[in-house]
């Protein structure tokens, strides 16, 4: 009886008002990361497109995680690393189910972002990246919408505990 009573109060907090503002918010960072990629796909995907001096788009299919790290034609790894990230997104939801709005918020952001991706890395088996930044010839990791909602969310966390910690 105590665990169904238990269950029931999960499900009345995951259902709560104020969580579905942040499933809102999490819904539209994926439509927009969505929006971008599938414009770039059906408008770019023979040719690089050349923005200005300092950014390019140039669709580029990755298949690892951040940045091409653990990129791997193995199936297995493929689907090892998918399944990790699947778990991370699950941690995710339930961290900013317990949170505080201002972690809510920075959670929603992030999981926006990797749910973008990790739906890529379902239909696609690769996430689509297109985002070319580069000075000279320099040029940075190519990324796409979701990995900067990732980016600044996790910055956005990692500022907000140093801000904590210099406060006590």
């Amino acid at each position: 009886m105590n665990l169904l009573t238990n269950l029931k109060e999960k499900k009345k907090n995951f259902f709560k008002k104020e969580n579905i503002y942040y499933f809102t918010i999490i819904i539209i960072i994926f439509c927009i990361d969505r929006y971008s990629k599938l414009n770039i796909i059906n408008n770019f995907s023979d040719r690089k497109h050349f923005v200005n001096d300092f950014i390019n788009l140039d669709l580029i299919w990755n298949s690892g995680i951040g940045f091409g790290l653990l990129s791997s034609e193995i199936s297995i790894v493929y689907n090892s690393i998918t399944a990790i990230i699947s778990l991370v997104i699950i941690v995710l939801f339930y961290l900013m189910i317990i949170s505080q709005r201002l972690d809510k918020l920075i959670f929603s952001i992030i999981i926006g972002g990797a749910l973008g991706n990790l739906y890529d890395r379902a239909i696609f088996n690769a996430v689509p990246d297109f985002l070319d930044l580069h000075f000279n010839n320099f040029h940075w990791f190519t990324f796409n919408l979701a990995d900067i909602f990732i980016t600044v969310g996790i910055i956005l966390l990692l500022f907000k505990k140093d801000v904590l910690k210099k406060n006590d």
